[in-house]
């Protein structure tokens, strides 16, 4: 099998289970976060440290809230079975800027998790993986967005970098701004962004004082609020079609 061909088969097959990788890492994450806080291997991580590693998750999260609340349906979704969907070609909004905005905001999703690790060496294993993985989940989608949209994504693609985004040459959506969508979608990502940091948390304080009773702090305040949050809406989008919107 040409090198071509095997990029693009290798890259549908890690689509299709996309989600898993993120949990190995997690899980190796931790370990390596609890090992390190034992035997002090790890970097000084002051209240600011914890407060940057937070604001790279949020800007990754509002990347992601921003391309998926301006985007139809069949596109930018989360898909794990069936493979690739796209009725259209997205190229306004966030996809005028970079051609993987989604996968721009898992990074630093991500990434923000990795940095609470506190250990250089496995932020960046993290780094490395994130970038050997996702990027032949992204040369298998762009082989199908050229079978499916040909010129219309070739031009696209000669002037739109494919993860780090211009500075120039925004266009503004094509579509209006979905909160409907955004709180369908999204709500997984908010969930586990603010849950692992209440879990490292957790585990941080567990090593420092050996106590395991739970403590209230603006974290875990977080956690509860968008626990809560997250059922609401898993029962809405179950039960009602409030959450629904034609097109969207």
């Amino acid at each position: 099998m040409a090198l071509k061909e095997e990029l693009e088969e290798q890259g549908n097959f890690l689509f299709k289970y996309r989600t898993y990788l993120p949990l190995i890492l997690l899980g190796a994450g931790i370990l390596v976060f609890i090992f390190s806080k034992i035997n002090g291997h790890c970097f000084n991580t002051p209240v600011g440290y914890w407060i940057l590693a937070f604001s790279v998750g949020l800007i990754g999260l509002f990347v992601r809230i921003y391309t998926v609340g301006h985007t139809p349906v069949n596109t930018s979704g989360r898909n794990t079975t069936e493979g690739q969907i796209a009725d259209q070609l997205n190229v306004t909004g966030a996809y005028s800027l970079v051609r993987h905005p989604l996968y721009l905001g898992n990074f630093l999703m991500w990434l923000s998790i990795a940095l609470l690790t506190a250990n250089s060496t496995f932020i960046l294993v993290f780094i490395l993986s994130f970038w050997i993985y996702y990027e032949r989940i992204m040369y298998a989608e762009e082989s199908f967005l050229r079978k499916g949209f040909g010129p219309v994504f070739e031009n696209w693609a000669a002037t739109v970098p494919a993860f780090i985004p211009k500075s120039t040459g925004f266009v503004a959506p094509k579509y209006p701004f979905s909160w409907k969508k955004v709180l369908k979608k999204e709500k997984n990502g908010l969930a586990a962004l603010v849950g692992l940091f209440f879990v490292f948390e957790y585990i941080d304080r567990v090593i420092i004082t050996q106590n395991w009773s739970l403590h209230w702090s603006p974290l875990s305040v977080g956690f509860c609020t968008v626990l809560v949050l997250y059922v609401v809406l898993k029962i809405l989008k179950k039960n009602s079609s409030i959450l629904e919107e034609e097109g969207r």
